[in-house]
C-alpha cells in the first residue's frame, strides 16, 4: 500500500486510491465530494479508542495531544467522566483530535481525495483549517484548548444552552427569540435551527416551541450558549491568543460558517475565527456554496453523524458518508471497492 500524506501540510498530494478492490491501486478520482468535520455536542465517551487500537499513527496524534496540552485528554476521550468530557477545554481539542485520528486512518487505508472543498461545524471549522494546511497540529490543538477555556469562563460568568429546534418557519423562530430574549445560533438546515441564549430564555423557548407543534425540540448536551452575544468575553480573549498564532495560505478551499464563502489571507482567517465564536453559523449557506460548485457528495469525519444528518436535511439526494470510528471506515472502504 503507498500512502502519500502529510497531515496538514501546505500542500497534499490529492489522489484517492482504493486499494482492497481487484484492480489494487486503481484511482478514483472524487471532485465531486467535500469533506466536513464534527462540532461540538458530538462527542461521546470511547470516542477514538478503537483508532489508537488500530493505526499506530491515531495512537501518536493522542499522544502528542497529551504533550501538548500537559493532560491526559486520551483519559478523558476515552474513559470520561461525561461531566468531564463536556466541558468546552475538554471537548473541544477532544473532538478535534478523534476528527484528525478518523481522516488520518482514512488517508492510511485509501490517500487522499481530489476535493472541491472543506468545512466544519464551529470547532470543526478549525479542523478544516488545520487540514487544509493552515495551522500546525500543535498550533491548532493550542487554539482549541485556549478557545474551549474562554468559553468555558463565559458559560460560568452567565449560564447558558442551546436548544435545537425542528419544523417551525423563520418567523416563528424570530417570535421565540423576541419573546424569551435569546438568539439564532445555528442555520443547520431548511427545517433545523439552533437557538443560544440564558438558561431560562431556552427553557421558556422549548416549551413555546412545543406550544407552536414543532416537530421537534431538543435542549443540546453543550456547556453554554455558543454562537450568541453571551460569547463576547471569550471572543476578545481569542483575538488576543491568536495574535501569537502563524496562520498559512490554505491549500483547498475552506468554507467560513461566518459567511458561507471561502476564507481569505491568514489575517481574514484570524478576524472571520474570532467573529465565529459569537456569530450565526450559516450552515446552509456552506452547503449551498459547494452545491453551486459542482459537489454531491460528503465525507464527514468525526464523532456522531450529526453534520450527516443536517446535510441529508437539506438535500436527501447528496449522498453523505460518516467516519467517526474504525467499524464506519471499514464499511466505507468495503462499499467503495466493490
Amino acid at each position: 500500500m503507498e500512502v502519500r500524506f502529510l497531515l496538514g501540510a501546505p500542500s497534499v498530494d490529492c489522489t484517492f486510491k482504493i486499494f482492497k478492490n481487484p484492480e489494487q491501486g486503481k484511482e478514483r478520482v472524487m471532485n465531486d465530494k467535500a469533506v466536513v468535520f464534527a462540532g461540538q455536542g458530538a462527542q461521546y465517551i470511547g470516542m477514538g479508542k478503537d483508532l489508537v487500537e488500530a493505526y499506530p499513527e491515531c495512537k501518536m496524534l493522542f499522544d502528542k495531544a497529551d504533550a501538548v496540552l500537559g493532560y491526559n485528554l486520551s483519559k478523558i476521550c476515552f474513559e470520561g467522566p461525561k461531566s468531564k468530557l463536556t466541558e468546552s477545554s475538554n471537548c473541544q481539542p477532544g473532538i478535534f483530535v478523534i476528527s484528525v485520528a478518523c481522516y488520518t486512518a482514512f488517508a492510511e487505508e485509501a490517500g487522499n481525495p481530489v476535493l472541491k472543498g472543506m468545512a466544519g461545524l464551529s470547532l470543526g471549522e478549525w479542523t478544516a483549517l488545520h487540514v487544509a494546511g493552515g495551522l500546525s497540529f500543535e498550533d491548532t490543538l493550542r487554539v482549541l484548548e485556549a478557545r474551549g477555556r474562554f468559553m468555558q469562563e463565559a458559560c460560568e460568568e452567565k449560564q447558558g444552552g442551546m436548544v435545537s429546534i425542528i419544523g417551525l418557519p423563520m418567523e416563528k423562530l424570530e417570535e421565540i427569540c423576541k419573546k424569551t430574549g435569546i438568539e439564532i445560533a445555528n442555520f443547520n438546515s431548511l427545517e433545523q435551527t439552533v437557538l443560544s441564549g440564558e438558561k431560562t430564555g431556552i427553557a421558556e423557548a422549548e416549551r413555546i416551541a412545543k406550544e407552536m407543534d414543532a416537530r421537534s425540540v431538543i435542549v443540546l448536551n453543550v456547556a453554554g450558549a455558543f454562537h450568541s452575544s453571551l460569547m463576547k468575553s471569550a471572543a476578545r480573549k481569542l483575538e488576543n491568543f491568536l495574535n501569537g498564532i502563524d496562520i498559512k495560505p490554505l491549500s483547498i478551499p475552506v468554507v467560513a460558517n461566518v459567511t458561507g464563502q471561502p476564507h481569505g489571507s491568514s489575517e481574514e482567517i484570524k478576524k472571520t475565527m474570532v467573529k465565529q465564536v459569537t456569530s450565526l453559523v450559516k450552515w446552509v449557506f456552506c452547503i449551498n456554496w459547494f452545491t453551486d460548485n459542482g459537489v454531491k457528495s460528503y465525507l464527514e469525519f468525526g464523532p456522531g453523524k450529526v453534520i450527516s444528518e443536517l446535510i441529508k436535511q437539506i438535500d436527501k439526494n447528496f449522498v453523505v458518508n460518516n467516519i467517526q470510528d474504525y467499524a464506519t471506515l471499514m464499511a466505507f472502504l468495503s462499499e467503495k471497492a466493490k
